[in-house]
């Protein structure tokens, strides 16, 4: 079982949308895969096609989330908490769902060393149940941005590649040495693997392409010493309109969100999130 996390501490920068379609790019090569929200604001887990609810008392989420497999070690284990995504993909995925009520519970879990293992140590539990576990982590240096990236085995960092998104990268670089590396050796684990930048949100114009992206992937690598992948993510219509779909029923409008494969699986962001899947595979030796 191979356990990736994306982060970066500067949000909008295409996090939920790679890891969530890596997820399903995944899953439509047959590697049994699941995908964990840690964010928040649930962006991952309403992509998925879990927040087809319209009214609180309907929130089925609430009582069944991320949180409750971080707040014990000898109650909710995966099996309880796991569920399937909603006409998201074919096939689906399995889902730990996070919920808003993560804020709240914040200051609670933060007061508890344990808190950071307990992710980890029960996905063990089910290492033989999947290939692949990615890992959708808060824009923040918070609790669940410790738990993301002390449980995965490797990162990718998402990146507009623009100034602001740049100048975040050498708190990643410090999160990682000087708090989450130095929790994972205590543990044992080895220091998590940093497997690349990856360009998100890339315009299509010629020009840019041509002239502008070459030098900021360049000015990266220079400033940062952090290698880019060859794949990229480019802002398309089709990326766009697949996770904004709605459904009508009755008088009820409902979010009704679907991968890049189930959306159009010719499409050229369908290709990308393939070309994506193979070089992550390959990165992390799997055949």
């Amino acid at each position: 079982m191979k356990t990736i996390a994306f982060y970066h501490n500067k949000g909008g920068v295409g996090k939920t949308t790679a890891s969530i379609n890596l997820a399903a790019a995944l899953r439509q090569m047959n590697y049994r895969v699941l995908l964990i929200d840690l964010d928040a604001q649930a962006n991952a887990t309403f992509a998925t096609g879990l927040v087809k609810f319209q009214f609180d008392e309907e929130d089925d989420i609430k009582a069944r989330n991320i949180s409750h497999l971080l707040e014990s070690s000898e109650f909710h284990f995966i099996p309880e908490i796991v569920r399937q995504s909603q006409y998201f993909n074919d096939p689906e995925l399995d889902i730990i769902p996070a919920h808003v009520d993560l804020i709240e519970k914040q200051d609670k879990l933060t007061k508890y060393t344990a808190t950071r293992i307990r992710l980890n140590n029960k996905l063990k539990l089910v290492d033989d149940r999947y290939d692949f576990v990615i890992i959708d982590a808060p824009p923040s240096r918070d609790v669940y941005a410790q738990v993301a990236l002390i449980t995965a085995d490797y990162l990718i960092i998402p990146s507009d590649l623009k100034p602001f998104a740049n100048q975040g990268l050498p708190t990643v670089q410090q999160f990682v040495k000087e708090e989450i590396n130095e929790t994972r050796q205590s543990m044992g684990k080895n220091n998590l693997k940093v497997l690349g930048i990856l360009p998100s949100k890339v315009s299509t114009n010629s020009k840019y392409l041509d002239y502008v992206l070459p030098r900021q992937k360049n000015a990266v690598i220079e400033q940062y010493g952090i290698p880019i992948l060859d794949s990229m993510v480019f802002e398309r219509v089709a990326l766009s309109n697949c996770l904004n779909k709605t459904l009508q029923v009755g008088d009820m409008l409902y979010p009704d969100p679907k991968s890049i494969f189930k959306f159009d699986s010719n499409s050229d962001s369908a290709k990308e999130f393939i070309k994506l899947a193979n070089e992550v595979l390959k990165k992390v030796e799997v055949s």
